[in-house]
């Protein structure tokens, strides 16, 4: 303990008398820390006069301390100038860092290539993907539930649906493969009649006035055809086809087909394949209120469904048209002929 105490008094007193030496002698001028071959240096010393000069007589205790906080003070502000000892000339040190416009430049300039390397590069992957799946046979639809599957073809312009009647809207997803029988109880499918424009219609024997009225309509259409076009005409096939197969026999409809016009195709089958074929044509079918007798009335969808010769739905004709509406809507979609 006891040396330990002598040697803390002895750093005290070294340090005191350090300080009171430090008071009494400023520091040397910077250029005289520096080698006399250097460039610094020789800057410093043209600076001050050229050569050695005689040390400048000691200072006061005042004067000593304000010429390390001028130093100390000039120091701070003369960092990252590229003049670290403060001399105000060249130093040999640079005075450009290692970012400089140029280099930035360049960075940004490959940055957009690359960008524009990326977009071009995704929007060839796409359209390529885009491709294999709108040009096969099945065609795509973005809603396959509303809209039917449509092949697409590359123009010019980009991937467009193959051009046809409906337009840009699309074809209405209605329809598909169905069976059922006609009168004479041969089986028919929608494969049946491939090769014919055929004229749909839906409804039942029993029916008072509606489903009579649409009937006598598409004869019309059928005689105006054949008189005024007689090529498109022979290619028409109309149907109807029975919603009541529980009071539609065979008979029945034999003897309801008299009452019409004789290039009519009536078809009925069992209720399950009635309903699954109404289903896929999104025909409504409600049965009304027996009466005492045990009549009654089927409501259900007005509309004539226009098909091309391979199957595919080509327009729908509602209540409201006239038969030479309809006569100039067939020919129409028959000598529709696509730019592209």
């Amino acid at each position: 303990m006891i040396g330990l105490a002598a040697a803390r008094r002895d750093l005290v007193r070294n340090a005191s008398i350090i300080t009171r030496q430090c008071q009494k002698e400023p520091p040397a001028p910077a250029w005289r820390l520096v080698p006399r071959n250097s460039a610094i240096g020789e800057t410093a010393r043209a600076n001050s006069g050229g050569g050695a000069s005689p040390r400048p007589p000691p200072q006061s205790n005042a004067t000593g301390a304000a010429a390390v906080s001028s130093s100390t003070k000039h120091a701070k502000t003369t960092a990252g100038t590229g003049d670290p000892e403060g001399l105000g000339g060249w130093s040999g040190f640079s005075m450009r860092g290692p970012v400089t416009w140029p280099a930035l430049g360049l960075v940004a300039v490959a940055a957009a290539c690359a960008v524009s390397y990326y977009k071009i590069e995704r929007e060839r992957r796409l359209e390529n993907a885009m491709g294999k799946v709108v040009s096969s046979e099945s065609g795509w639809s973005p809603n396959p539930e509303l809209l039917a599957r449509r092949q697409y073809v590359r123009t010019k312009w980009g991937w467009f649906p193959k051009e046809d009647a409906f337009g840009a809207s699309g074809k209405p997803a209605v329809g598909g493969p169905w069976s059922l029988i006609d009168l004479d109880g041969n089986l028919v499918t929608n494969k049946s009649f491939e090769g014919k424009w055929t004229l749909l219609y839906f409804g039942f024997a029993r029916c008072p006035d509606i489903c009579p009225s649409e009937m006598v309509k598409v004869g019309k259409v059928m005689d105006t055809l054949k008189k005024e076009y007689p090529e498109l005409h022979k290619n028409i096939q109309p149907i109807f086809v029975s919603i009541d197969p529980a009071r539609d026999s065979l008979k029945a409809l034999r003897d309801y087909s008299k009452d019409f016009h004789p290039s009519y195709v009536f078809l009925t089958g069992a209720p399950q394949q009635v309903q699954a074929m109404a289903k896929k044509y999104r025909v409504y079918m409600s049965k009304a209120d027996e009466t005492e007798d045990g009549d009654y009335l089927v409501d259900h969808s007005i509309v004539i469904y226009f098909h091309d010769e391979t199957g595919d739905i080509a327009d729908c004709f509602t209540q409201s048209m006239r038969p030479s509406d309809v006569v100039e809507k067939v020919v129409e979609r028959m000598t529709f002929v696509p730019t592209y």
